[in-house]
Parts: structure tokens; C-alpha cells; sequence
């Protein structure tokens, strides 16, 4: 999109997503993630190995080299160069695998519409009128009847219980940056980032045209949703 009201994603990519000191411990510090669930939910929806998927803010590859090796076509998004690098560098002898700098507002797509979208702990890095914006831009790259598997950290409670359950969010970080997310993360997460309460998300995906199929909520602050985009 070259609007000039549409926003720069790169700043708000989050500073160590650029750092490749960081990005060389990503892995590491996310936990290695298993995609099993995200590869699971696209098969259940009949997905193949005629597919084609896309992957925003895809990483390092957690999923999106584990799904060149199920489906017929994959593209790999982020925004950050040093992702795209290492992916560049995992992938290389896939033939089906496509990584490009792009992000949710900046991808350009081309081709006939995708079968499948995946996205994990990327949307909270814009802020929610730029979510509708995205989750709308995804729509318009699917096919009807096409998938949108999302997890990220979305808030499960009301404001008046932000208290409570920070705190509890807080007792179980990792006490080495280097082994996991610490307290001064989670902290950073919530006060310069952009997670958007449940109550908000949800019909944010009902106005971009997605019927949610499937929902799951861990610890009140990370939502993972499987949906369905509706004809039309």
C-alpha cells in the first residue's frame, strides 16, 4: 500500500526485532514453537498439498518451514530484514517456499486467492484501528471458505481485573532473558505495545468477514482462534 496515511510498520516492528543479536536467540527465547497446532487446524479444514498459505510476521520459520513440507505454496512475511535473512537462509533449497519483506499493510499480493493464513504474536504490534486494517487485508487475499489461524496476546478479562491478572502473568516469566520472556518484558509488552481486549478482537474478525470456528485462551492473555472467511 504506498497511501501516505497508511503507517510505516517498521516502527512499529518493536526495535529488537531489528537487533540481530536478538534475533539469533529468538528462537531460544520464544520456546521453540511447536506449529503442530496451527498444521493440525489448517489439515482439519481440508488444506493440502495443493494449498497455498501465507505466513505474516513469520520470523525466523517456526511454521512457515514446517509448512512447506505440507503444503503446495508458501509465503513468508515480516517486516524486520533480519528475519527475513535467517528465513532466507533456513529455506533455502525449498523451492515451494516464497519470503518476502512485507507486512500486514505493505504486502502486495498477487495470484490466484490463498487457502490458508498464519499468523502468530504479530498483530499486537499495531494498534487496533491498523488491526481492522489488517485483518480486512487478510480477508481480501483468501478465497471464501478460506482459513485464518491467529494466535497472539489478546486480553481475556475486563479492565478492572488487569491488576489480578498481570500479576499472575508476571510470577510465571523466566528469570533469565535468555531462557524466556522476563517480568521487564512482559512489562514492556504491555505498556508500548498493542494487545487488544477479547471483547474487541472478536468483532473486529466478525467485521472483517470471519466466522471463528474454533477458540482457546491460555493464561487470560494469549488467544489462538481458527476462522473461517465467509463467502462473499
Amino acid at each position: 500500500m504506498t497511501d501516505a496515511w497508511i503507517i510505516d510498520e517498521l516502527a512499529h516492528a518493536g526495535a529488537e526485532h531489528l537487533n540481530p543479536e536478538f534475533v539469533a536467540g529468538y528462537d531460544r527465547k520464544q520456546g521453540n514453537p511447536d506449529p503442530g497446532t496451527a498444521l493440525a487446524a489448517f489439515a482439519a479444514h481440508g488444506l493440502g498439498q495443493d494449498s497455498a498459505v501465507i505466513d505474516f510476521g513469520a520470523g525466523t520459520g517456526q511454521f512457515a518451514l514446517a509448512a512447506a513440507h505440507r503444503f503446495g505454496q508458501v509465503s513468508a512475511l515480516d517486516i524486520s530484514p533480519v528475519m527475513v535473512e535467517v528465513l532466507r537462509e533456513r529455506g533455502a533449497g525449498l523451492a515451494n517456499l516464497r519470503v518476502l519483506r512485507a507486512g500486514f499493510l505493505s504486502y502486495d499480493h498477487d495470484g490466484p486467492p490463498a487457502d490458508g493464513v498464519h499468523s502468530r504474536h504479530a498483530l499486537h504490534q499495531l494498534p487496533d484501528f491498523w488491526k481492522t486494517i489488517a485483518l480486512d487485508r487478510i480477508a481480501s487475499v483468501l478465497r471464501p471458505g478460506g482459513l485464518l489461524w491467529v494466535r497472539d496476546l489478546i486480553y481475556d478479562f475486563q479492565p478492572a481485573e488487569a491488576g489480578q491478572v498481570f500479576a499472575g502473568w508476571f510470577d510465571n516469566a523466566a528469570a533469565d532473558p535468555a531462557d524466556g520472556y522476563t517480568r521487564a518484558d512482559y512489562l514492556e509488552h504491555i505498556q508500548l505495545e498493542f494487545s487488544t481486549y477479547r471483547w474487541l478482537f472478536e468483532p473486529m474478525l466478525a467485521a472483517a468477514g470471519f466466522e471463528i470456528a474454533e477458540v482457546r485462551y491460555e493464561g487470560r492473555v494469549y488467544g489462538e482462534y481458527t476462522c473461517v472467511k465467509t463467502a462473499g
